[in-house]
């Protein structure tokens, strides 16, 4: 009886862990979200990513502070300069941050106006931007959801997501899959590699027309044509011209939300009830959370 083999396979992790388990963990690690999502109505997200090192403006101030005054004491210290020079970027950046937490507050305030269940700012998890649009959303009252990932260094998740929709994924694929089996748009502010990975995947799986077309915004439109120069590849052969048009830029947060939902009522699948885009997106409204 104290065998392993004489344990429940239910109650065995040694057992499920095993390399010819493999499909039922992936099966588990899509089955779980899948029904606690749908227990809680969700129909719509709204896919938000970003960088996890660009942080609110006066942590971004204080970081490049500290790293001047260092600077002032070792003057001939290469490192540190760079170091600063980078920080006084991520500063620049870290208006960012309040974009995103007031794009989560327009969408966190529209939760329960979408046609066909609830609509909710979705993202990784984690700090920075992501932090930024799942704050939004609590700040006006409303639920959000957030799909971690497990890493060799630990990622915590930001303590805005809302407790009952905070998933942590083993395999990466059955986390892209749940970023966009709802997904009503990608909204893409300035990042890195993890950023870039699920945008290109969107506009791959878009033009290849495995999934339905969606709104993709990149946000902050100088940082984009450096980091993205769609133009060379089309001059370059490698995409189409058309390609240009699987996405656009954005500034505000309530240009973003404004486009989403009129690119919706133009293709004649609103996602709010009628009347409500005006609403949705006026800054100085109620549906802000303010």
């Amino acid at each position: 009886m104290e065998s392993a083999a004489f344990r429940e396979a239910d109650d065995d992790p040694d057992f499920l862990r095993r390399d010819d388990m493999r499909g039922l963990r992936l099966m588990l690690d899509y089955l779980k979200p899948q029904r606690l999502l749908a227990e809680r109505d969700v129909a719509h997200t709204i896919v938000v990513f970003g960088s996890t090192r660009i942080s609110e403006p006066r942590a971004a101030r204080r970081n490049r502070e500290a790293l001047a005054a260092a600077l002032s004491a070792r003057p001939d210290d290469y490192v540190l300069r760079d170091r600063l020079a980078i920080a006084q970027r991520v500063e620049e950046k870290s208006r960012y941050y309040d974009v995103a937490s007031d794009f989560g507050r327009l969408v966190g305030a529209c939760g329960d106006k979408a046609i066909g269940g609830r609509i909710m700012v979705m993202t990784g998890g984690g700090p920075g931007i992501m932090e930024a649009a799942n704050r939004g959303a609590h700040d006006a009252g409303a639920d959000s959801i957030g799909l971690n990932i497990a890493l060799p260094h630990e990622q915590y998740p930001n303590p805005y997501v809302t407790p009952g929709l905070c998933f942590s994924f083993h395999y990466f694929a059955m986390r892209k899959l749940h970023f966009l089996l709802r997904a009503r748009a990608l909204v893409a502010f300035p990042g890195g590699y993890g950023t870039m990975d699920e945008l290109f995947e969107v506009l791959a799986l878009t033009q290849t027309r495995k999934i339905d077309p969606v709104p993709v915004i990149l946000v902050g439109e100088e940082f984009w044509r450096r980091a993205f120069d769609v133009d060379f590849l089309v001059s370059e052969g490698t995409i189409d011209p058309e390609d240009r048009e699987l996405f656009w830029y954005a500034e505000t947060a309530q240009d973003i939300w404004r486009d989403i939902l009129l690119w919706y009522e133009m293709r004649g699948t609103p996602l709010l009830a009628a009347g409500a885009i005006e609403e949705a997106c006026d800054p100085k409204s109620g549906a802000t959370g303010a």
